[in-house]
């Protein structure tokens, strides 16, 4: 499989101090690795995580990613595209916590398709990064307009925050939908039915 174009603004990563940074916010909240010996070599074990899984997307141009797996069409069979439980696993900014669940990503054609695993890609590059859930979907939605230039693209997120679950309120089974959609107006309740936007069935046994 071929690697993802590098985005043009990742920005230099110094694996040492971010390691180093941890060790002392593990020091500056009262943790004694003397005293906690498991807690060897966290700093180190955390850098790695963030930098090469839970920030990953920072390094990928989603753009140019899309631009890679564009075919063109004139008369399109399926017309219409849906990608369901695309898996989605992203960082909430404001409390470094992850949010878990799925995307469901649709569009109608017009002269253009793309991939399916691209758009899985794209989805797993904009949730590899500090954002929250409006943002994800407005950043697959505004890839995949600007390239395909399609009758309409849309965007639906279901997420459980691990901020709600861990802290406050200790919501365990809530989860926060987000749908993101370029469409024109005729056309929005087809693009939210195929998104299933408002149908709650499955959801429960996910």
């Amino acid at each position: 499989m071929s690697r993802p174009p590098a985005s043009p603004r990742s920005s230099i990563v110094n694996r040492e101090a971010a390691a180093k940074a941890v060790e002392a916010f593990l020091e500056a909240i009262g943790r004694d690795k003397s005293q906690e010996p498991e807690l060897e070599g966290t700093g180190a074990r955390v850098a790695e995580m963030f930098v090469d899984e839970l920030c990953r997307g920072y390094s990928i141009d989603t753009r140019a990613l899309v631009e890679s797996s564009v075919i063109q069409v004139t008369d399109a069979d399926s017309p219409l595209v849906i990608v369901r439980d695309v898996p989605v696993v992203t960082m909430c900014p404001h409390h470094l916590l992850p949010s878990i669940g799925t995307a469901t990503v649709a569009f109608h054609v017009l002269t253009k398709i793309v991939g399916l695993g691209t758009v899985v890609s794209l989805v797993d590059a904009h949730a590899r990064r500090f954002t929250l859930q409006e943002q994800l979907g407005g950043g697959v939605v505004s890839d995949l307009a600007s390239v395909l230039g399609p009758v309409w693209v849309g965007c639906r997120i279901v997420l459980a925050h691990g901020c709600m679950i861990a802290r406050g309120e200790r919501s365990t089974n809530t989860r926060v939908e987000t749908v993101t959609l370029r469409a024109p107006p005729e056309r929005v309740v087809e693009a939210h039915q195929a998104l299933g936007v408002g149908d709650r069935e499955g959801e429960a046994s996910r």
